[in-house]
């Protein structure tokens, strides 16, 4: 089914209460439920339209903010236990049954604790620009840190964060999500706030601690998972998944050449792509 980028861009806004509280949504395509757990600072507006646009013509792609974040009541978590139930709670109130779970950075560390506490709600895991739960041995950069703290992000922040400042290519790609994204111009959701900051760290440092032992027991198992990478994303390092990639039972990792922490903005259709081909193949 053809999905256009309008069609992305005008998503209404929708809402639904669960026991923590009203998440706020948006719903795009038909098909098996695909649900993205968003990065550090994401809202619902900064997913690039093109790369849902095109993931929405096989799947209906769902969209949330996290309790507590841009239009969503309630607490933001600060423990995988916690942030997991909470997502559970909203994937039960859709009443879409069994989902494919796909997360973004910190939402690949949501993603990922999900998967090993609720295993029988997903049929996929899809992770884009994150770490392996547990300890890492490749540390972020610090450019990462002075860059996405400041209060506000610009578009040359935009370029060290998520791109290849390096490449010219990543640069004009860079340049064409970062306009596609700012078509939206109603029924915009609310940024993070810097107060809401700390939140995330201590949900990243709950993952680090890693006590549901998801590093063994997740990528030991046999639900498939697909892990999409830049070559050189200052946040969450490739190469920490190659010991994963080595012990894994049932993993496939991609690593996009002169591509930083967001793969699927700079090559939408073709991560999009992937990700097809890996659901339809995967078992």
């Amino acid at each position: 089914m053809a999905i256009s980028l309008e069609a992305a861009l005008s998503a209404p806004n929708q809402f639904v209460t669960t026991q923590s509280g009203k998440i706020a949504y948006r719903v795009l395509g038909e098909g098996k439920p695909l649900v993205l757990c968003n990065r550090f600072r994401g809202t619902l507006d900064t997913w690039d339209p093109k790369f849902i646009s095109h993931l929405a013509k096989e799947y209906q792609v769902i969209l949330f903010d996290y309790h507590g974040i841009g239009l969503s009541e309630g607490t933001h978590q600060t423990t995988a236990e916690a942030l997991s139930k909470d997502l559970k709670l909203f994937i039960e109130s859709l009443k879409v049954g069994q989902v494919i779970l796909g997360g973004w950075s910190y939402g690949g560390l949501v993603a990922q604790s999900f998967a090993v506490i609720y295993p029988e709600m997903i049929t996929h895991l899809l992770v884009i620009g994150s770490n392996p739960p547990g300890n890492n041995p490749v540390p972020p950069e610090q450019i990462f840190f002075d860059t996405a703290l400041k209060p506000v992000n610009d578009f040359q922040d935009e370029l060290i964060l998520f791109f290849e400042p390096a490449s010219p290519v990543s640069v004009a790609l860079a340049e064409a999500s970062h306009q596609r994204i700012a078509l939206r111009t109603s029924d915009l959701d609310v940024s993070v706030k810097p107060e809401q900051f700390n939140n995330y760290f201590l949900g990243g440092a709950s993952f680090k601690e890693d006590l549901l032992n998801t590093r063994q027991n997740l990528y030991q198992s046999n639900l498939p998972v697909l892990v999409v990478m830049g070559d050189h994303d200052p946040s969450f390092p490739v190469e920490n998944w190659f010991p994963m990639v080595k012990n894994s039972e049932n993993m496939q990792l991609v690593i996009l050449s002169r591509t930083g922490h967001g793969p699927q903005h700079q090559y939408p259709r073709l991560v999009a792509g992937y990700i097809r081909k890996f659901i339809d193949n995967a078992k």
